[in-house]
């Protein structure tokens, strides 16, 4: 038998739970961690949408990496996803700054492979901003291309930084201010899920080329291969990944 701990202290080995920023709430956050599981499906985001596919398809188990608690909560509603996962009877372990941070096996890890850049490193100083090469310079123009085709994004953002590229720093999510840190470790780009106004003017004036793939578009390429990499843990566990995911954003 499989149960819910078995499958939090093996993600446990690649990205310790313990890695976590002080901010987050990362680990087994609904559920009983004894629990058999049998059936278990991936998503970025627990929503209400995904408690229903879950209770549709019988699964015991949803994985995902933005966190169903994240603040104290003051109530459980009727109509929210909170309530129809503790209704629908099913677990939840949510892996988030520790899956981003992780050297290896994480987000990070699975966009710069996705973004076929090589010599991968991890900043020594918070663990969170990513370093990688491309295999030859190239534009802003041509990475933004590369980009948008290897992560199937519907469009992203970029700023031209005038200079061939080769270093890259990266930071998914909402990593907007590792630009500084990038820019330390003297990187002409910088890739990113959001970013500000300020972090962009940044990116100009010091000539760095700034890629924005969107929250969603930045962490969710993690998804299928930890499905997969679970999978191969798990023989006996049939792993599911939500499907036609999106955070809602059009590209016109």
């Amino acid at each position: 038998m499989t149960s819910v701990k078995d499958i939090y202290e093996y993600i446990d080995s690649f990205a310790p739970f313990s890695t976590q920023e002080s901010y987050d709430n990362a680990g087994i956050l609904v559920g009983d961690p004894c629990g058999e599981v049998r059936r278990v499906l991936l998503a970025l985001d627990i929503t209400t949408a995904v408690v229903k596919e879950a209770a549709r398809q019988g699964v015991q188990l949803i994985i995902s990496h933005h966190p169903i608690i994240f603040r104290p909560v003051k109530n459980v509603l009727k109509d929210t996803a909170l309530y129809a996962l503790v209704r629908s009877g099913i677990s939840a372990i949510c892996a988030h700054t520790n899956l981003d941070k992780s050297p290896e096996f994480g987000v990070n890890t699975v966009l710069s492979d996705k973004m076929g850049l090589i010599n991968r490193t991890v900043s020594e100083k918070d663990g969170i901003l990513f370093t990688a090469e491309t295999e030859s310079p190239v534009s802003a123009a041509e990475f933004a291309a590369t980009v948008k085709a290897a992560l199937g994004l519907g469009g992203i953002c970029y700023t031209d930084g005038g200079r061939k590229i080769n270093k890259v720093g990266f930071c998914s999510g909402a990593g907007g201010d590792e630009i500084f840190a990038a820019f330390a470790d003297g990187c002409d780009a910088f890739v990113t899920g959001e970013i500000k106004h300020h972090e962009i003017i940044f990116a100009g004036e010091n000539h760095i080329s700034a890629f924005v793939l969107g929250h969603f578009g930045s962490e969710n390429p993690v998804i299928k291969p930890l499905a997969e990499k679970l999978s191969g843990r798990f023989p006996n566990v049939e792993f599911t990944v939500m499907q036609n995911d999106t955070d809602g954003v059009l590209f016109n």
